[in-house]
Order: C-alpha cells, then structure tokens, then sequence
C-alpha cells in the first residue's frame, strides 16, 4: 500500500475554482477578465469537456424577444418553485441571463437559429414565453465546447485535470485552500488560495435511476458541510419526466416543446387530467407526479424493466425529428432500440436536479468568507421547491460570472491565510489509513447500490413520514458499515477503487441530510410530496431549510423566503 507523502507540496494561486462544468468554466472566465493580475486555478476530477454540463439538451432560458419580459420570466420562475425562490435573487437572474446568452453568441456557440438569423428559441415546461436558446438538442455540449474554449484564451488560468478535491482549508472563519488528490500519482497535495469557488455540481447518483453522469456525486456540497457552511432546501429533488427506460439517460423537455406528445398505455395523452391549461408543458414536478400516478395506478405500459409512460413524437415527422432532436434520435435506437420516428420512446420519472446546495447569498457569497459558489452545487435561491427546465444553465452562467468576479476582487484585496497543518494531516489520515489503509470485510459497491435502493424506495417522487424514518436509519446503519470497507486496489495511479469511496463518503452524508430536511418538513411543495401531508402549508412552511453538521447528524434550521413583488397564491396550469 502506499504511504502517504508527510512533506507535501503546496501549489498557490489567487483564486481556486473546484468543478470545471458551466459554472466554474465561466467562473474562471470571469475570474480571469476582471484582472490579469489575478492567478486563477481550475480543478476538475475530470477533463472539462467531459463535466456532467455537456449533459444539459433543451436549452437555456433568457428574455429575448418583444412580447416576452424580465418580470414575465420571473413570475414564471417564482411560481414554479412553488414559491420557494427569493424573489430578489430570480430578479437579478432574469435580468442578467440575456447577456449571458449574447457573451455566448460572440464567443462562437452555435446557436440554433430562425429564418432571419435570430437566436431560435422554444417552448419549455412551466414557461409562459418560448424562451429557451438552444444549439438543437445539444446545448450544454455546445456551450461547453465554447467556455472551454474562451477559458482557454487566458494566460492566467492554470487547468489541474484529473484532480480529485477532498477538503477545504479553513483559518478563523477565512478560505485559506483546499486538499486535493492528483490522480495519476496518488499525491495528496495542498493548495493555497485566497479565495476560493465551488462549482461541483449536483449529486442525484444517490439514486439508482437518474439522469446524471456516474461523477456527478455532491463532493463539493459535502466538503462545504463538513467545514460548517449548512446545505440548504435539500429535501428538494428534481425528478425529470422523461428519463428513458432502461439507461436513464436524458430525453430533453425540448421533446415536448417541440410538440412531443406523454402517452399511457390506453393511448391517452394523460395530462390532460393534472395540467388542461400546459398538458405536457407543466413544471416538472407536476408532470413527473402525473406519471408515476398513471404508472401505479396500472396505466402504464409493461415492459422488461417495469411499468413506463411513452413519450411520442411520431406526429412531429422525420425531418423535425432530425433538424431539431437528432441527439434523442441516436440515442433512443442505440440504447432503447426504439426509432421516436415510428414509435413511442419509453420513459418514466428519474432523478434529475437537486435544487438545493451550499447555502449563499446573491453575491455568491458563503458565511465562510472568501469562498463562493455557482451551479447545481449551489443554493441561491433561484429555483425553490421546484426549478423550471432551461432555467438551470442560464443559472451556471449568470451566477459563474457573479462567482468569479467576486473571487477575483476578493483576491485583489486579500492576503493569503495560514494552513493548518493538523486539519491537512487530519484529512491525510482520513484519506490513506481510514479508507485506503481499511481491511474490513465491506464493499463499497454493495453499500452504494443499497444506498441508492434505500433513497429509490423511500425518498423518490412520493414520501411518506414512517419510510423517510425507515430510510434514515438504514442509511445511518450504512454509514457505520462504511467505516468497516476494504479498497481493493491499493495503488496509487488512477485509483478509481479509491475514488469511488470517497465519492460514497460523500453521498452518505447527502443522502442523510436530503432524508432528514425531508422528513421534518411536514408539506408538500414543489419536488417535495408528502402523501401523509398533501397541502402546501405557508404558514409553517414558507422557509427555507439549513443543515449544519454535528457529530450526530444533520442539524436542522430555518430562515425565511424572500418575497418582493408577488404574494404566494394557487399554483395551477
């Protein structure tokens, strides 16, 4: 086994960035424009244009055109997330998304376009406008590759690809770096900062059937608690309506927008019994409840992999299928062996977004100063109990360039802090004898699969009060068998037996807070429904939720919603 390296080195740099999706790429362009003065590091445990971002499809949402306006998105936005969202925040976000999207247009994303030219924009869940920007049904791929790009025009941003962070520095009450792993030898290593952004992404791998890429594991949430930032509004997960059977993988709410058709096994197209008004155009979260209604009540159809609701787009044609969905063409007849031209694809709900996160404030700013956070990562409070589809790129642009800005000024105006060398030998110890160095007799993949059976069962669309108790003390019983595992391969270059249970590490800990946030919050709102408590309660409940860390668990408080021009009401479509 190898041994842990006592002596080690220290890289510096003005502003750190751990992630390099959306946000921490235009995080560091941002960083990096304000000053060229300011050194800005970029981390990622993968390479950037492989970042789970190049995953997004449909579009991102901006005001754009006549007819459409910053207060219509807004009101849009607040009532989708079940009024949830701080009114002040989504203001701010609507107002600078357009500009994002223009930023994007010079630097050279291909854009979909109409006859004269204009960026193309369409129809999207829960929006009143067509205002969703998109490159086809590959948009985050494509904004990707352009903030890759741009990032990469910079002298003064440093790329550390293949870089596995595991714990932030912290000196009386100030970011003073991080800890991290550099894969291909197996070296721990520190780096100073003066300031520093987490932009990590979500963590919905702690379910079994999700959309999200086998990375995406909330590193960056759990190092932020484990340094005493809370987590905020995470009993809110997002699951997407049409996840394709049997992969999970992402069929875009750009199907639907384009005219895609939900469908049960009588053939009927069902929302029209829970949404008349949007039918398949509801928010997620309606409509993911309207499938798994139609699926337990035996509507839905049978197949190898269980019951599941079709999603039709014959009636849009071939040449609309090819012209503006030809991603889910391909990967419905590689991986479904279904062809959307001449049949119905297969779906049904699967975890999807989690909009809750790192608890900050408009600027990004965490209670730690000197370190922010952009992204699904982060909880800003745009989206609420529930995010609206195109919404959560436009987030990891506008509030990326918020992050960096921000950082970078910081930066110019501090001094680096001290590291201590007892919280870097700490997570030293931690890392090479506590889990590498274990020789239990558990497996990590076992603990994880039942990890993702216990969230699955207990914590999907629907909640009950005696499951969610079930599920938290299974998950609390899984967490001390962690402490019991063996890592198989003992190496030390690009080991990924190693990775994965760090990565566990982390969604044990998520997983416990997403179950305890849930548990106590007796409503149903958004993405959160509760079948013991059916009705959205503003009285006790229009608050948000913040975990901090103990050493008992979770440790649950509230602050209040921000409410500005619109006063909750009914929220139908």
């Amino acid at each position: 086994m190898p041994k842990p390296v006592k002596l080690m080195e220290t890289l510096i740099h003005d502003v750190v960035i751990i992630g390099a999706g959306m946000a921490g790429l235009r995080a560091a362009i941002a960083a990096a424009n304000l000053s060229n003065k300011v050194d800005v590091a970029v981390i990622s445990k993968v390479y950037p244009v492989r970042s789970h971002s190049v995953c997004a499809q449909g579009g991102s949402a901006a005001m754009l055109r006549e007819g459409d306006s910053n207060d219509l998105h807004a009101w849009d936005t607040i009532k989708g997330s079940d009024f949830l969202a701080d009114q002040d925040v989504v203001e701010y976000f609507v107002k600078q998304a357009p500009q994002e999207i223009i930023a994007l247009d010079h630097w050279g994303c291909p854009w979909s376009r109409t006859k004269d030219g204009k960026i193309n924009q369409r129809p999207f869940g829960g929006h009143s406008f067509p205002r969703a920007c998109f490159a086809a049904d590959m948009t985050g791929f494509y904004e990707m590759h352009t903030l890759d790009g741009k990032a990469k025009t910079y002298d003064n941003i440093k790329f550390f690809d293949e870089w596995f962070a595991t714990s932030l520095i912290i000196d009386d009450g100030f970011v003073a770096g991080l800890t991290a792993l550099e894969l291909k030898t197996g070296r721990m290593m520190i780096f100073r900062a003066k300031a520093i952004i987490m932009a990590t992404g979500g963590y919905a791998r702690i379910y079994e059937f999700t959309t999200f890429s086998h990375t995406a594991t909330g590193d960056g949430m759990t190092m932020a608690y484990r340094a005493g930032v809370p987590l905020k509004d995470m009993e809110f997960i997002q699951f997407h309506p049409t996840g394709m059977v049997p992969s999970g993988i992402l069929i875009t709410g750009g199907a639907r927008g384009e005219g895609g058709y939900l469908i049960n096994a009588k053939g009927e197209r069902f929302m029209k019994h829970y949404a008349p008004e949007k039918m398949e155009l509801a928010p997620r979260d309606i409509v993911s409840r309207a499938e798994t209604t139609e699926i337990e009540e035996g509507r839905g159809f049978n197949g190898p992999y269980g019951p599941y609701i079709a999603l039709d787009l014959r009636h849009l044609g071939e040449e609309k299928i090819n012209e503006r969905l030809p991603l889910i063409r391909d990967v419905a007849i590689k991986l479904s062996g279904v062809d959307p031209v001449r049949e119905p694809i297969p779906i049904k709900p699967a975890a999807h977004y989690s909009m809750g996160g790192i608890h900050a404030n408009i600027k990004t700013e965490t209670p730690i100063s000197g370190f922010y956070t952009a992204g699904e990562c982060a909880c800003l409070n745009v989206h609420g109990a529930n995010r609206l589809g195109t919404n959560s790129t436009s987030d990891c642009l506008v509030f990326g360039t918020v992050a960096g800005e921000e950082a970078a000024k910081f930066s110019l105006s501090h001094d680096y802090r001290d590291v201590s060398i007892g919280n870097v030998l700490s997570e030293e110890k931690r890392i090479f004898d506590e889990i590498l160095g274990s020789e239990g007799d558990e497996k990590v993949p076992v603990i994880r699969d039942e990890l993702r059976r216990i969230m699955s069962e207990k914590a999907w669309v629907f909640r009950k009060g005696n499951g969610l108790e079930s599920a938290l003390k299974a998950v609390q019983e899984l967490k001390k068998r962690y402490k019991n595992i063996r890592v198989e391969d003992k190496d030390s270059q690009f080991n990924t037996d190693l990775v994965g249970a760090l990565q566990l590490d982390f969604t044990l800990d998520l997983s416990e807070i997403t179950i305890s946030a849930a548990l106590a919050r007796t409503e149903s709102r958004g993405a959160h429904t509760r079948l013991d408590y059916p009705k959205r309660d503003d009285e006790n409940w229009l608050k948000h939720s913040l975990a901090y860390w103990s050493k008992e668990g979770p440790e649950l408080r509230y602050i209040p919603v921000t409410i500005a021009k619109w006063p909750p009401s009914a929220r139908t479509y």
